[in-house]
């Protein structure tokens, strides 16, 4: 696996290596815009609190992930008035995977650590 330049698509990913940006970037835009928390609750699992107009978007990037990196797992559901969770799961070898997908989403969204 090689991540470089925060990019998180793990070598393994089967997306056409053109279109790795184009997903990465319509992450970034999710969590500028829609990202309030991160917290990391294992090694391999992560939630992330969005905004609840987000759910649509979130989980449509979610599903198109797992297609292409079949060992991410997602859940979303409620957090709370006006929010939702987003679980991230992967397993204990895609543990780099994850850290590169969460200083990327703390980056976009300005969240201090």
């Amino acid at each position: 696996m090689t991540i470089t330049d925060g990019d998180w698509a793990p070598d393994s990913c089967t997306l056409p290596t053109d279109e790795q940006p184009l997903r990465i970037a319509e992450f970034d835009e999710l969590f500028a815009e829609s990202l309030r928390s991160v917290e990391r609750v294992a090694a391999s699992t992560a939630r992330m609190i969005l905004d609840e107009e987000a759910v649509g978007r979130a989980r449509d990037l979610a599903a198109r992930e797992v297609e292409c990196c079949s060992f991410f797992r997602f859940t979303v559901d409620p957090a709370g008035p006006g929010r939702i969770g987003l679980l991230i799961m992967v397993p204990e070898a895609r543990t780099g995977v994850l850290d590169a997908l969460l200083t990327r989403a703390v980056a976009a969204a300005e969240l201090v650590e």
